[in-house]
């Protein structure tokens, strides 16, 4: 029969083995521990030190020992580091300083926690009257120690898994686009945020659940399922991708919205497919580039068309050799050949410009010039070809020159009133301007239809059209765009005036010299 001691050291281990098993706190499984140590030891007081490395030895618990001790034993660790050659080296130098402060009065035990051959912390007890500790007292510490240090152990891989996985569902949340990860058998193990708010469902509500239950496409996509690829491709230890493309359904009677899924699988070291992870990207801006891409052309094409048919329905007419053309006959074919010559130039030139943007912006050439003077300018020759709407300009008589790039700012206020007379069956155009110490403002108003408030965030995009628009009028959806870049970098703005409800009025303002533009005046 076992003595006394030997059973209760022998419950008080499994105990222990049984904490370790159970609880994840570090700090309460060290606590238990020496607490039991020091029952079993007959002691008064203890400590375990931990080596946290890079921080050097730190007390990570302790009982019945006074701060101004503990601050002490902390100080003397962090000057007497165990050398790599002799670790254990720590415990007889404890031994011999305690003896020191405590001239005899205090009698201790230590012992270092190794786990797999490396030194992780050391535990202590201390007793308040002379006594020799035994080598079975050693022997009890010592088991303690190894419970200590697997406890050490498993606290810090759960520790280094835990912060791992709180790194990896922060990266998760802060990717831009839906992030999936499947098990094998293609049901949801984590899902991010991203993914939750493209497809309008409850935070949470989409784990365990089936692949198919989660992606819910409007039309079936083409080529291999993911089904196929994960019991034929992926099995056969294949790292290649999968891709797909669709409009996937959403919830609260939200439209499909159009997505890109590609699926990667994850293998063992062994081959063993882990996971399958899928990252869906929302490609509306793409497809919505695409199909604008695809209606510019169209427009182009068409707009093109017109002139050049035009141009050389009239020059072949007056070449005829059978007909004898008088004067007046003649002279009004070549201005229609000229007319729809300055619309293709002026078509082209939109083009050329908004390539230039694309690749870098506009250059300005600034001058100093009487905007009001250019502004008559551009009204008389809208009056002499348009005789259905009135022009009519309101600047005051002491309007400022200015310091600008008079060509741009032109080719502003033709596509501005362009507009104006386009969207507009008949009425008065209204070109306004007014000017204070620093800035310049003009606003071109009509009496037409208006703007939709659908559209007045879109209208100085480049390319954009609004439907009722692109039925009615030709256009390339390139004049408003133009008129924007212009004024931006002319270092102005140019907005939508939504309080104007007659009709459209469009206004932007200049400052009287831009600082950049002063720049380039003064070199």
């Amino acid at each position: 029969m076992l003595p006394d001691y030997r059973v209760r050291q022998r419950d008080y281990l499994l105990e222990i083995s049984r904490i370790l098993t159970e609880e994840l706190d570090l700090k309460a499984l060290l606590t238990r521990i020496l607490s039991i140590a020091i029952e079993m030891l007959g002691g008064h007081a203890g400590f375990i030190a931990l080596d946290e490395d890079p921080n050097g030895w730190k007390i990570a618990v302790s009982q019945n020992l006074p701060s101004a001790l503990s601050n002490y034993i902390e100080r003397w660790m962090e000057s007497q580091q165990p050398s790599e050659d002799n670790a254990e080296q720590t415990i007889p130098e404890i031994d011999r300083m305690l003896n020191d402060i405590s001239m005899g009065m205090i009698t201790g035990v230590g012992i270092m926690m190794t786990f797999q051959h490396t030194t992780i912390g050391q535990i202590y007890v201390f007793r308040n009257y002379r006594a020799t500790f035994t080598s079975n007292d050693r022997q009890i510490l010592s088991s303690f120690a190894n419970q200590a240090a697997i406890a050490v152990r498993n606290a810090r891989l759960y520790n280094q898994t835990r912060n791992q996985s709180l790194r990896m569902s922060a990266l998760l949340d802060s990717v831009a686009d839906g992030i999936i990860i499947l098990n094998p058998d293609l049901k949801v193990v984590i899902v991010n945020s991203a993914l939750e708010r493209l497809l309008s469902v409850a935070p949470g509500s989409l784990v365990n659940l089936p692949v198919d239950e989660v992606f819910h496409w409007q039309n079936p996509t083409q080529g291999l399922s993911l089904h196929e690829a994960t019991n034929t491709h992926f099995r056969n230890y294949s790292r290649s991708e999968m891709y797909l493309e669709g409009d996937l359904e959403r919830g609260n009677h939200l439209k499909p919205v159009p997505v890109a899924i590609t699926y990667a699988p994850l293998f063992s070291a062994e081959g063993e497919l882990l996971n399958v992870i899928a990252s869906v990207r929302d490609i509306t801006r793409f497809r919505t580039a695409e199909e604008m891409k695809t209606n510019f052309i169209s427009v182009v094409s068409h707009e093109l068309k017109t002139p050049i048919a035009l141009i050389k329905g009239y020059a072949s007419t007056l070449r005829r050799d059978d007909a004898d053309w008088d004067k007046a006959t003649i002279s009004e074919s070549l201005s229609v050949i000229e007319e729809e010559a300055d619309h293709l130039t002026a078509m082209v030139e939109d083009l050329l410009d908004a390539t230039r943007l694309q690749s870098g912006g506009l250059s300005l050439k600034p001058i100093e010039f009487n905007i009001t003077d250019l502004i008559s300018q551009i009204v008389k020759r809208f009056s002499k070809q348009d005789d259905t709407h009135q022009f009519r300009m309101q600047i005051p008589d002491d309007f400022p020159t200015i310091v600008a790039d008079e060509d741009r700012l032109k080719q502003v206020f033709t596509n501005l009133i362009g507009n104006a007379t386009k969207y507009t069956p008949n009425g008065e155009i209204l070109i306004a301007g007014q000017f204070d110490e620093y800035n310049i403002q003009f606003c071109v108003q009509d009496h037409g239809l208006g703007f939709d408030p659908r559209d007045t965030h879109f209208v100085f995009d480049r390319f954009y059209r609004s439907d009722e628009a692109a039925k009615t009028t030709k256009g390339t959806g390139l004049g408003l765009y133009l008129c924007k870049a212009i004024v931006q970098a002319h270092g102005g703005r140019i907005w939508i005036d939504e309080s104007y409800k007659e009709g459209a009025r469009i206004c932007f303002s200049l400052p009287r010299v831009h600082p950049i533009i002063k720049q380039v005046i003064a070199t």
